[in-house]
């Protein structure tokens, strides 16, 4: 039977397998998979362990996890497929940081909670008048909230990807006389300003606003080297409140003043 709820960020499978070989191919999303039929015998790949699968008991595949494994009966399984978003979306409700907060493999436990969420699921699955979105949507909430509060695992900091990266420097670079602020770069990333703080030091090694005072110095820096300008325009150029400003940031910095870079210096 296919699978429903796509659109609303929770799918919902109720399948049978055959007797044979199958397997989980990672994907994106997390899946939880509970056993809804008689027992069966099955045998983990490649390690070969063999195992009886009850009436209820849960599988937990994290995005990115696959799985491989042979059964020796026909089985009836319930699995619900959650999006990394809905995810990111229930540690964010709970004060988590969702860059961190991921779900840890779990193979053949029992959870209570997640049996009734299923169980609730899967009636309304085969309802020809389901109760709704709002009904299926607050379900599919409660699930990630309590696979976080019970079956979650701390993950590293991944950083910015490289297009993100290049997006956000491109963008300082380009706007280095305004008032560049963490909310605009965190839309020009596609993230939230709170993750942006984290993700850009563990991609750059210090703060964004760290990283645009620099940017503002070396621009200048170069301003001053060039001579076409005086100093008082150059501040407001690279986006200094005024020259005073920028000369505090160079010292600070490059560890020099403006005006041992003025070329009337060297002449």
């Amino acid at each position: 039977m296919p699978s429903i709820g796509s659109r609303l960020g929770l799918g919902i499978e109720v399948r049978k397998t055959a007797v044979g070989r199958h397997r989980h191919a990672a994907i994106s999303d997390h899946v939880v998979s509970v056993h809804a039929g008689p027992p069966v015998r099955i045998s983990c790949i490649p390690h070969g362990v063999r195992a009886v699968r009850s009436r209820g008991e849960i599988n937990v595949l994290p995005a990115g996890v696959e799985e491989d494994w042979f059964e020796d009966d026909a089985s009836d399984t319930v699995d619900l497929r959650l999006p990394a978003t809905l995810v990111r979306l229930a540690a964010e409700e709970m004060g988590l940081d969702p860059d961190r907060a991921g779900l840890v493999y779990r193979c053949h436990v029992r959870d209570l909670r997640i049996e009734h969420i299923a169980w609730a699921l899967a009636a309304e699955h085969g309802e020809s008048t389901p109760s709704g979105l709002l009904y299926r949507e607050s379900l599919g909430m409660a699930l990630a909230v309590h696979l976080l509060s019970h079956h979650r695992a701390t993950v590293a900091p991944r950083g910015l990807s490289r297009s993100q990266l290049t997006r956000i420097t491109e963008y300082v670079d380009a706007h280095l006389a305004e008032d560049v602020t963490l909310l605009r770069l965190a839309r020009v990333a596609g993230v939230s300003a709170s993750h942006l703080r984290a993700l850009f030091k563990q991609s750059v090694g210090v703060p964004v606003h760290a990283y645009v005072i620099r940017r503002r110095v070396e621009r200048a820096r170069d301003l001053l080297v060039l001579g076409d300008l005086p100093a008082s325009q150059i501040a407001l150029a690279a986006g200094f409140a005024h020259q005073s400003h920028m000369a505090r940031c160079m010292r600070r910095v490059l560890g020099i003043t403006p005006r041992s870079l003025s070329p009337a210096r060297g002449r």
